[in-house]
């Protein structure tokens, strides 16, 4: 009886642990991708809340008479571009994060060549309200920056989580799979500048 009952308890023992060990993986991703999931929706509101904000920018820029059309428009057409271009928390593959990054990134661009020819214009360098909204838009690229970084680190923690051995083992089992992080355009590190800071020109 000792001999049939021992083995039943090892194998019991085992499957309790392999049975634990599989729960605590699962839960712990589960966890780990939920907090990914939500501090990508960080950055997609940091972005919304720049989108808004060039939005104003534009209305505001409309009312400077003969503002040059054709940088308006770049702005206005790749603002929409930005606007409609979002991920799904549950979908973000290394194919979608690019198409989000260069919608953003066309935006990026267009808002700094109005910058540019708003030299032109010393009505609009002293209007409150313009001014008001280079500062807020100054403050929305620092929070984008941040938002961004914080994704990449919950995205690290969870990758980590399940690209470890042996948890690799179960990742596959449950359906994790790794996420895409919010990778930079080449030379961003040297720019996003979008100059918003006239005081030091000359006219």
């Amino acid at each position: 009886m000792k001999k049939i009952l021992i083995p039943i308890i090892i194998i019991a023992v085992l499957a309790f642990g392999i049975y634990s060990w599989a729960v605590g993986f699962n839960n712990t991703a589960v966890t780990y991708q939920e907090d990914a999931k939500t501090t990508w929706s960080n950055v997609e509101s940091a972005y919304q809340r720049r989108n808004d904000l060039i939005g104003n920018l534009v209305k505001t820029v409309q009312g400077a008479a003969d503002f040059e059309k054709s940088t308006l428009e770049g702005v206005i057409k790749a603002r929409a571009e930005a606007t409609k271009t979002t991920i799904n928390a549950g979908d973000l593959t290394p194919e979608n994060m690019a198409k989000f990054q260069q919608a953003q990134s066309g935006l990026t661009g267009a808002l700094s060549k109005l910058m540019v020819v708003v030299e032109r214009y010393p009505e609009l360098k002293a209007n409150q309200n313009f001014l008001e909204l280079q500062s807020q838009l100054e403050g929305t690229e620092n929070r984008i920056n941040i938002a961004r970084n914080k994704f990449n680190e919950a995205v690290n923690v969870y990758n980590k989580h399940v690209k470890t051995f042996p948890n690799k083992l179960l990742a596959g089992w449950f359906g994790f799979e790794e996420m895409a992080r919010y990778q930079a355009d080449a030379g961003s590190e040297n720019a996003v500048d979008v100059d918003f800071n006239f005081g030091d020109k000359k006219e």
